[in-house]
């Protein structure tokens, strides 16, 4: 029996519960041999068939977190402890395969081995914990795609937007200073970007070679690539490109950690980290991400000794917002600066649809499109409005689509994708709706003018379509003009068990415009508009280019916090402060960053968790305040937007020329006058001509994070389907259905589990039913789990059998 995994639906939070008794994302086992304990950040009990691929971490401390922490260490050293191990495995687990080794950033090595064999590593002794090595991709959504002569300068719009032309007025270009792109390489003879490399191009841990290019087609691994270039290009890409990149002098390197298709896993990015830093990078921007919420997850933790060792790492926040929560590694990392999306300002439009049979469609809304004239034209006429499906590329080849409106409905695939399928019919325009209650997000850039209906209001118009009411017109009108805002779809914080903010700041990264690939031989350069947080990502890589030219002095800690100090606050289109959580300390300027004379770090704080039943509680806190300037400065404290919280400040707040004070301070919280839930507010420090906003949150009882999350499936080598599923805080029950689509077989419960611990697990389906081969069909694959009075299904996708 054949099985093809589906993805049609694609749930990684149904929904935000309360959660309690959250003590870390580890799973301890300890072995036999009581002195050797090792932990386990994942739980493959019941993935027993086929090899798995695991980090392991060793108890001697890598090179550079040694040095961090005053001791001597050698690669010599961890070389000879990982050949111990080495030994000991081939005894223990003699299946097992050494992929990558690390000694720099993270001290340990990537392996392969037998599923039901993992927990044997318990007994191998210097080892200090074990991750998955899952999946990384890229953080970023294809828009268009121009050849080198249909762009314009017109088109560049984001590097000037956050100051960077002002910042090469003043003679700053990034010259000298070296940025490290970890992504899916990069198409360095682009001739926009050749300018930037020199002889050694960075390294392919892909195919393990010196030639870290883009993925051409024809893979046999998959698809072909360009999101590297598309990267290098905004940082980069130089002043004789339509879109001259944020530090268009500096140096790049490419270290490809994603393969075709544009995925890669942990073990990749840890080496790319490693070698980056080996390599004498200053900036490093990583533009991927999972959905592993955990700031102790391997490839954070690199990052962060990255960020000791002297190396601004800049990693994009990820593209699952805008729930709270949604934050995945690396953008966890306690030190890294981590980054949101947001889209420049804009005409906002409002958009009636009229039928011939006046159906009130109340819901319209325009969802997206390119150019604004293309969207206007649309009030021009009359058009036949044609039913389209789904709008995959055999459905919108069956309709009649050229110079009509095409209908079609959210679900199995991209938005994007939808819109440009219908556009290569020659529909000129779209009508979206939506397949389940709930709002759909505005797409900027689509091919296509697109108005966007709820799901009532589309089903209502589908019926009267199959009716033979085909007639449609547009009301489209401009509305007003709306600031920089957050993207829906960039991830937000908080970081769990850390409780940090996330993002740290926000960039531009909606309908961005760079290099890229074409793979075509007759004219191989061209340019796309992307978006992600890992079009914003870049956008910091460069500015901190510029700012290590401005201050090559400063440290990491200046950089990151001369970017969130100077960080300008935004409001959504109704007015409304976004949330520290969605936007971090707001959106760059690069060269307030650059010029700013005073620093305060670090530039955001989480006070943590404050229980209701222990009446006050002080929590206290420093800042460390840099001044810079030749004057003495005296600064005075508020704390603005927490009610029912006290402020405790100290008297050390003048701080003289050129000189460091730490600045201490208290929270006192009653919180038994507080709501339980995340409360947040703003540290205000002011000299009298200026203020510094320092971003802080605390948590009243345990924070409300999903009690399940990063529901992951695939079949496996031994043909059945596996999983793996994040409970944060463990559960009292947790169990795996299998539901047939068409509800011919009744749902099957299997992997059933009680009082789990807390950690990534495991769980497999054998396709069998009651011990029967499960009948050809679509079953859809469901997760459950309780704990305490809270429930959560989740829905992973439709499994084909055939």
């Amino acid at each position: 029996m054949k099985a093809a995994f589906r993805k049609s639906v694609v749930v990684s939070v149904a929904a935000l519960v309360a959660g309690s008794g959250f003590s870390g994302t580890a799973v301890a086992q300890e072995s036999s041999d009581e002195a050797s304990v090792a932990t386990f950040h994942l739980d493959a009990d019941n993935v027993t068939e086929g090899d798995i691929s695991v980090v392991v971490e060793l108890d001697e401390e890598s090179v550079l977190a040694a040095e961090q922490s005053g001791r001597s260490q050698s690669a010599e050293v961890l070389e000879q402890a990982r050949a111990d191990i080495f030994e000991e495995l081939a005894e223990v687990i003699p299946e097992a395969e050494v992929n990558f080794e690390y000694d720099t950033v993270f001290s340990g090595f990537s392996l392969e081995l037998p599923g039901e064999e993992l927990y044997e590593l318990a007994s191998v002794e210097g080892i200090k914990a074990v991750y998955p090595d899952v999946e990384y991709e890229v953080d970023s959504v294809q828009s268009d795609e121009f050849s080198m002569g249909e762009v314009s300068p017109e088109m560049d719009e984001s590097a000037p937007f956050i100051g960077s032309d002002e910042a090469w007025d003043a003679g700053y270009t990034g010259e000298g200073v070296t940025v490290a792109i970890l992504d899916t390489g990069v198409d360095y003879t682009h001739p926009d970007l050749e300018h930037a490399f020199g002889d050694y191009k960075g390294w392919d841990f892909i195919d393990n070679n010196d030639d870290p290019q883009e993925t051409p087609p024809g893979d046999p691994r998959g698809g072909s690539t360009n999101h590297g270039t598309h990267v290098a290009g905004t940082v980069a890409s130089s002043f004789d490109s339509p879109f001259t990149g944020v530090a268009p002098d500096a140096t790049l390197l490419s270290y490809r950690v994603l393969g075709p298709g544009g995925s890669g896993s942990t073990q990749g990015v840890i080496a790319g980290i490693e070698r980056a830093v080996e390599d004498g990078a200053d900036v490093m921007n990583l533009s991927l991400g999972n959905a592993t919420n955990d700031p102790d997850f391997a490839t954070s933790l690199a990052l962060d000794q990255a960020m000791a060792d002297g190396v601004v790492a800049v990693t994009s926040n990820g593209n699952s917002g805008p729930n709270n929560w949604t934050v995945g590694s690396p953008g966890t990392s306690r030190d890294a600066i981590s980054v949101g999306a947001t889209q420049l300002p804009f005409d906002l439009y409002t958009a009636e649809v009229v039928t011939e049979s006046g159906l009130d469609l109340s819901s319209a809304q325009v969802m997206g499109y390119d150019e604004v004239d293309d969207l206007l034209a649309l009030n021009d006429g009359e058009y036949e409005l044609v039913d389209a499906g789904l709008a995959t590329e055999e459905e919108v080849a069956e309709a009649d689509l050229e110079g009509n409106i095409a209908l079609i409905s959210r679900g199995d695939f991209a938005f994007v994708d939808k819109v440009t399928n219908a556009a290569a019919e020659g529909a000129v325009g779209v009508v979206m709706y939506n397949n389940v209650a709930g709002s759909m997000p505005e797409i900027p850039g689509l091919a296509l003018p697109t108005v966007m209906l709820n799901q009532d209001d589309g089903q209502a118009l589908l019926a009267d379509v199959q009716a033979g009411n085909d007639t449609v017109s547009f009301a489209i009108e401009f509305d007003r003009e709306v600031g920089e805002t957050m993207a829906d779809f960039s991830s937000r914080g908080p970081v769990m068990d850390t409780w940090m903010i996330k993002p740290d700041v926000s960039a531009p990264g909606v309908g961005i415009v760079s290099t890229v690939p074409t793979h075509n031989e007759e004219e191989p350069h061209g340019y796309a508009s992307l978006q992600g947080t890992s079009m914003s990502a870049p956008h910091v890589a460069g500015a901190a280019a510029l700012i290590l030219e401005a201050n090559p002095d400063w440290g990491v800690d200046f950089v990151k916090s001369s970017l969130m100090n100077t960080a300008e606050n935004m409001v959504d289109r109704d007015g409304n402060p976004y949330a520290h959580n969605s936007q971090g300390a707001g959106s760059i300027r690069v060269m307030d960053a650059i010029e700013t004379e005073v620093l305060v770090v670090p530039g955001s704080h989480s006070f943590g968790i404050f229980e209701k039943d222990n009446g006050r509680q002080v929590e206290r806190q420093h800042f460390d305040i840099h001044n810079t300037s030749d004057e003495a400065k005296r600064y005075s404290m508020e704390l603005t937007g927490m009610e029912g919280v006290r402020l405790q400040n100290s008297n050390n707040l003048r701080v003289q020329p050129g000189q460091s004070q730490k600045l201490n301070f208290g929270v006192q919280v009653d919180a038994s006058s507080l709501e339980p839930g995340y409360h947040e507010g703003t540290i205000q420090l002011s000299d009298g001509s200026s203020t510094i906003e320092v971003p802080t949150i605390l948590f009243v009882q345990q924070p409300d994070y999903p009690i399940m999350s990063q529901l992951s499936l695939s079949i496996n080598s031994a043909g059945h389907l596996a999983g793996t599923v994040n409970l944060p805080a463990g559960a009292d029950y947790f169990s795996v259905f299998i539901q047939e689509t068409s509800g011919a077989v009744a749902p099957y419960e299997t992997a059933v589990s009680e009082d789990v611990s807390n950690g990534i697990h495991g769980f497999t389906w054998d396709l069998t039913l009651g011990g029967e081969p499960a009948p050809a069909g679509s079953y859809e694959i469901i997760t459950y789990a309780k704990l305490g009075e809270q429930e959560l299904y989740m829905s992973g996708g439709v499994l084909t059998l055939n």
